[in-house]
């Protein structure tokens, strides 16, 4: 744990992936709040996306962000906007108007199951 997902508009680039994913993790780990090996990170661009319904050049990365239940709001608030503000300077927008957002969902800890193992 954590799990995370971000989804980004192909606009941006596909070389982007590396560079989130870099920033994402060490955000999380600067946080305190998770152990290194337990983060876990995907990107995935999308080619067909709409933003509003205007011709405008636009472009959005939207993370999400699965943790263990028992956090506080306040904890939970930190996170996002650490995770945030590194997403939001791992992007280079070039002319693109970009939404970005965090999404923080908690996991029931009674429900998850989790092996580790070292073959």
């Amino acid at each position: 744990m954590p799990h995370l997902t971000i989804e980004y508009s192909s606009n941006l680039g596909n070389a982007l992936a590396p560079a989130l994913l870099h920033a994402a993790n060490g955000a999380l780990m600067r946080t305190g709040q998770f152990q290194e090996a337990d983060i876990k990170s995907r990107a995935i661009a999308f080619d067909d996306f709409a933003i509003g319904s205007t011709d405008t050049a636009r472009a959005f990365v939207a993370a999400k962000l699965s943790i263990l239940s028992g956090r506080t709001a306040q904890t939970k608030r930190e996170i996002a906007q650490a995770l945030l503000v590194a997403l939001e300077a791992a992007i280079a927008a070039d002319g693109l108007e970009l939404q970005t957002s965090v999404e923080i969902l908690d996991i029931d800890r009674d429900s998850y199951a989790k092996s580790h193992r070292h073959g």
